[in-house]
């Protein structure tokens, strides 16, 4: 449940010859999950995800409780790596995906047994404001999450902009590397788009619905397109996005696909000619990799980090500005054509499997070296 991040690491690191296993404990919440509350199985036990062996637990979340929740959760992986160290020995090192609170975990289980730990950040600004109100913060949790980060032997951010944003909440004293995500770029590979005669130019979206993905700025500025007469659609996709709510904001030109796997994703970005997100804020959107990896250019605003702003396939325009946003739309359509392949080889050499992998390697490497010296 939402580790799809740490999976496609493993699998990265695993296809380069490396033993990889993952600890799970998925903590569960009685008044949000009771069926799987309820049915989950109780006791630890493995089982193979893509190739990868998964040490899995669930853990029933006591509402309201949260630093009982916590105190919990961290015990249990405590007590899991035992597990695994008595069946497999010692790891040569720990990879912890995000400090809340898997860094935290391995802080503790690198002091008790002596080996080192890195923690790749996904959590933004905007979801720690949420969790310990806006900085400075008093909440509890901070001391504890930036110790973690000060006594890692990396934090490897999947952005540059992640270590200045959430520095208002843990500071800047740690060592840190970027390395960005993964994205499938064999199964998102480049694909020749149908020919614009006689259609009309389309636009998507992939982004659950709802208000940080900007969606009322995305629409207000494709009716001015429409208004001027320019012939375009727009496709939206994502949780919600079949809502009610969503579709009484729909207009004539736009249609919505609701909540679509993989290979829907797919299968609407290959249809499409290109992908507009007008986030109000993001860590590193896969979808914008995802979409220009299949060969299309994308639009998106100013809180998409610098190593996706790849030159003529990523149009950036401010936030929460309607004109400026039907302007880049309008300027794409009349770009007759577009060089789709170079665009896709870019992103296969930032953030393919091979690529991400073989740079987690060389940073695991020199800190195992280190450590034995």
């Amino acid at each position: 449940m939402g580790g799809d991040f740490c999976l496609d690491q493993a699998k990265a690191l695993s296809a380069l010859g490396h033993e990889v296993r993952i600890l799970s404990n998925v903590q569960l919440g009685v008044t949000v999950t009771l069926k799987d509350y309820v049915s989950l199985p109780w006791y630890c036990y493995e089982h193979e995800m893509a190739g990868v062996t998964v040490y899995q637990s669930y853990q029933r979340g006591v509402p309201r409780c949260i630093r009982h929740n916590v105190n919990h959760w961290v015990s249990i992986v405590c007590s899991m790596y035992e597990d695994y160290v008595n069946k497999y020995g010692t790891p040569d090192i720990l990879h912890a995906h995000c400090a809340k609170w898997a860094g935290y975990a391995a802080m503790k289980i690198s002091k008790e047994n002596h080996i080192p730990y890195v923690i790749t950040e996904h959590l933004s600004k905007t979801i720690l404001e949420e969790e310990f109100g806006k900085a400075p913060s008093d909440a509890w949790q901070i001391p504890l999450l930036k110790s973690a980060y000060e006594k890692a032997d990396k934090v490897i951010p999947v952005s540059e902009e992640l270590v200045d944003s959430i520095a208002c909440y843990f500071g800047k004293k740690y060592q840190w590397q970027y390395v960005s995500n993964i994205i499938d770029t064999d199964f998102f590979h480049y694909y020749q788009r149908q020919s614009m005669s006689g259609r009309p130019y389309r636009f998507c979206c992939l982004a659950n619905y709802w208000s940080l993905k900007g969606y009322d700025i995305l629409f207000a500025a494709f009716r001015i397109l429409r208004e001027e007469g320019i012939n375009v659609e727009l496709h939206i996709a994502g949780r919600g996005t079949d809502s009610m709510e969503c579709r009484h904001q729909l207009s004539e030109g736009m249609s919505t696909h609701g909540l679509i796997d993989k290979q829907g994703v797919r299968d609407l970005l290959y249809q499409s000619d290109t992908l507009v997100l007008a986030s109000r804020s993001e860590v590193q959107p896969l979808v914008l990799m995802e979409a220009m990896s299949t060969g299309i250019p994308v639009i998106s605003t100013e809180c998409v980090p610098q190593n996706l702003r790849i030159d003529k396939g990523c149009v950036i325009v401010p936030i929460d500005d309607i004109q400026s946003l039907a302007k880049a739309m309008k300027e794409r359509v009349q770009v007759p054509t577009f060089d789709g392949k170079e665009l896709s080889n870019k992103i296969r050499l930032q953030a393919s499997p091979e690529v991400v992998g073989k740079k987690l390697e060389t940073i695991f490497s020199e800190i195992i070296s280190l450590k034995k010296q």
